[in-house]
């Protein structure tokens, strides 16, 4: 009896520790990440050829060891940092970036730095990042970065497409957050003051131009209307109105009676 207690002691500590084992050599992948195989020890030292597809993955927890390579897009928001433009004037850039890795390269990308994504993106591709822009601001002066800021963008986002996809990743966005020289920015701000005020000044004659040619309009309205009454006070209206005020009683003007008086 307590032989076969024992056995079934023994059975169970065994099915236990195989369970441990089997548990500790499988790794499931999620969804949104490619599993990497890495052998550790060994002539075969490196990166399997071909990704690992999401699922469980078996492997030899002694000489092997399991990476999750996320997919999915990323959005690193880099520190600031200066450039020169080709004058020399000196231009901040704090870029963020969203970017994804490339379907099945993610082998290729951990082969050649041999850390996870997040430390690759965060510190490794700043210095490439830093570079692109350098070459980008040392072909504008900074006028002309002012006035063509579209053809400037676009290429520092042509350079980075390509740099990105040469490292196994693909742009998604670009935001340079490009801050301008204090002596720029100030010059800029004077001059937007300065349309501002001549565009005040302009809405203001335009005011008073309307306005003045309100008045003359009413002046001109006013003297019609004058010269129409002169016109129309004649000898034959006054007598009329004369006549309409009688009170039938005989006005004398002089010595002799009269019953109209000259307005001559």
């Amino acid at each position: 009896m307590n032989k076969n207690l024992i056995k079934l002691t023994a059975g169970g500590i065994a099915f236990l520790i195989l369970l441990i084992t089997a548990l500790a050599c499988t790794e499931r992948i999620d969804a949104g990440h490619e599993g990497l195989k890495v052998k550790m020890y060994g002539s075969d030292k490196g990166v399997q050829d071909v990704a690992l597809v999401t699922g469980r993955v078996w492997y030899n927890p002694l000489t092997e060891q399991v990476f999750e390579i996320p997919t999915y897009v990323q959005t690193v928001n880099y520190d600031a940092f200066t450039v020169n433009a080709k004058d020399g004037s000196v231009f901040t850039v704090d870029p963020t970036i969203s970017l994804k890795v490339i379907d099945g390269q993610s082998p290729k990308i951990f082969k050649k730095y041999r850390k996870g994504i997040n430390e690759v993106l965060q510190n490794t591709l700043v210095n490439h990042i830093k570079d692109v822009y350098r070459i980008e601001f040392n072909k504008y002066t900074t006028d002309q970065i002012i006035s063509s800021r579209e053809a400037f963008e676009n290429g520092v986002q042509a350079k980075m497409i390509a740099f990105l996809k040469e490292e196994g990743f693909i742009l998604e966005q670009l935001t340079s957050g490009i801050q301008y020289p204090e002596a720029i920015t100030k010059a800029i701000n004077e001059k937007n003051a300065a349309i501002q005020e001549a565009q005040r000044v302009e809405n203001e004659l335009k005011v008073a131009e309307a306005n003045a040619k309100k008045l003359i309009v009413q002046a001109e309205a006013e003297a019609k209307a004058n010269e129409l009454r002169k016109v129309s006070l004649n000898q034959l209206l006054i007598q009329q109105q004369f006549i309409e005020k009688w009170d039938g009683k005989t006005a004398i003007y002089g010595n002799a009676p009269s019953f109209f008086k000259s307005v001559n």
